[in-house]
């Protein structure tokens, strides 16, 4: 029998998972570890952590499974985008990885866009300079930590740190290299031009794989860490958007893919490169050779439900403790009491500033409309509410770009919420289905891996394989008449909150 890893690399934690050839789940183990916030708007981990992560979880997939690691094929890697890690000559971690959702590069990007030029900008890596990508972070580090930036000899995403730990390779692959901006999206490796503008050294840099091909294999110190066989290929994997893709079969136009994990996202495979000229929304490699994605991304989707899990329902987590449930279902049967509206309760998930459509550093997380009548099953039923109308920001954007929308495949944590996803297709107005497969990015890496190593021919054949649509969800017009109403207000409150959030700022 053969057998595919699939690694994620997430921001709440790791998760590794073990699937069969035909996409069944053999054995799942997730790490959790925690995310520093120093300041206001600054986001960091330890690549340390997701290293221990990374073996614990092969470890204890391996231990479950009872599965031999000769059986297992391929080792596919996906994880968090445009995170920053440095090692020195030595290979050693220089500081904290600075992860996507961290906001401080605000004038790094400004700074950017004139060195390059903002039409230079989107004819080469397709995207304006935002402050999730790497790039800024690259130039934040030349400019505040010239003593960290001085002894630079590698600069690597997430998951490449961890594809380094496993086979000594510095590599990475076209989807997660599109969110450096230092990536040429047309031609599908590093922009040289871009590079010497912004004076960065182009030797730190790894080799830029297709997602498919196999980037490295099992280091003999390594196998013996984890129990995997020395040896194993390990494919390039792709960036957890481009990689939860695979994962629902996002393989051909007209369908399109709604994600709430951390963040939340839109995204839709296209054949040819569409560029949103107001930058908006991200254009990427797709993990598909000579095929993009295009992609809107709010920041604070799931960490917004889990920011208010963690605050203000303690008495939720004790319960579910006892119950051997996750406290979100219990916040969710909350919610269900909640007509939708939330009585005139809006919330604006901006916790970590936000992407699409505002392109915004400093936006802030709002609850409106609030009254003594409100109660917390009103909050909680509102932060779903307002984290759908940023997903819906997005998808009215891609619309806009004549990019075609037949329906919706949901997953990520949300998608196991039967309210969440009703809620989406009333937003949208839209069908919504969910598939098969609930592993998402973990899940599209193994497929890469199994492609990489020969199992499948293709990308497209591995999806037709493995997935299946098993539930679908149809919009209802009553609820989305108030919806509606609610998200003609939602779009008019950031409009005219936008200039006093930077007000709110510690740098101001």
């Amino acid at each position: 029998m053969a057998y595919l890893l699939g690694i994620d690399i997430g921001t709440s934690g790791t998760k590794t998972v073990l699937f069969n050839t035909e996409g069944k789940t053999i054995a799942s183990a997730t790490a959790e570890y925690s995310m520093q916030q120093p300041y206001i708007g600054w986001a960091e981990q330890n690549p340390e952590d997701w290293w221990e992560a990374t073996c614990t979880t092969i470890q204890q997939v391996l231990k479950t499974s009872r599965v031999e690691s000769q059986e297992i094929k391929g080792v596919g890697l996906t994880g968090q985008m445009h995170g920053l890690v440095l090692l020195d000559k030595n290979n050693q971690i220089l500081r904290p990885s600075i992860i996507w959702c961290d906001q401080r590069t605000d004038q790094e990007c400004i700074e950017i866009t004139e060195m390059v030029g903002q039409q230079k900008l989107l004819d080469i890596t397709a995207n304006p300079a935002l402050t999730g990508f790497t790039a800024s972070k690259i130039m934040w580090i030349k400019k505040n930590e010239p003593h960290i930036y001085d002894k630079i000899a590698h600069i690597l995403l997430p998951k490449d740190y961890i594809r380094f730990m496993l086979t000594g390779n510095y590599a990475t692959e076209v989807s997660d290299a599109s969110g450096t901006q230092l990536l040429n999206i047309k031609h599908r490796d590093w922009s040289i031009d871009i590079i010497n503008i912004l004076e960065i050294n182009a030797e730190w840099l790894p080799k830029v794989y297709e997602s498919q091909e196999i980037s490295g294999v099992i280091t003999r110190r390594v196998a013996e860490d984890t129990g995997l066989m020395e040896g194993t290929p390990v494919v390039g994997g792709g960036g957890d958007q481009a990689a939860g893709a695979i994962g629902n079969g996002i393989v051909e136009s007209g369908v399109v893919s709604s994600t709430i994990g951390t963040s939340g996202v839109i995204f839709a495979h296209t054949d040819q490169i569409i560029v949103d000229p107001k930058g908006r929304v991200h254009t990427f490699c797709h993990a598909i050779p000579d095929t993009w994605h295009v992609m809107g991304v709010t920041q604070g989707a799931g960490l917004s439900l889990r920011w208010f899990r963690d605050n203000f329902c303690v008495q939720e987590k004790e319960i579910a403790q006892l119950l051997e449930v996750d406290p979100y279902v219990l916040m969710t049967q909350q919610a269900e009491h909640v007509e939708p509206g939330c009585e005139g309760l809006l919330y604006l998930p901006y916790l970590m500033g936000e992407r699409t459509p505002h392109l915004d550093p400093y936006a802030r997380g709002v609850f409106f409309g609030l009254s003594a009548k409100h109660t917390k099953r009103d909050m909680i039923r509102s932060i779903m509410e307002g984290v759908t109308f940023s997903l819906k920001d997005c998808l009215m954007i891609l619309e806009e770009l004549s990019i075609e929308v037949n329906k919706v495949r949901v997953s990520g944590g949300g998608a196991k919420s039967s309210l969440w996803r009703q809620m989406q297709a009333d937003v949208f107005q839209k069908e919504v289905v969910t598939i098969n497969a609930s592993e998402g990015p973990a899940f599209g890496a193994a497929l890469l891996a199994g492609v990489g190593t020969g199992i499948y021919n293709n990308v497209q054949e591995a999806c037709n394989h493995t997935i299946q649509e098993i539930e679908h969800h149809s919009f209802c017009k009553e609820k989305g008449k108030i919806y509606s109403h609610n998200y003609s207000i939602y779009k008019n409150l950031y409009q005219n909150l936008k200039d006093t959030f930077p007000l709110l700022s510690l740098n101001k």
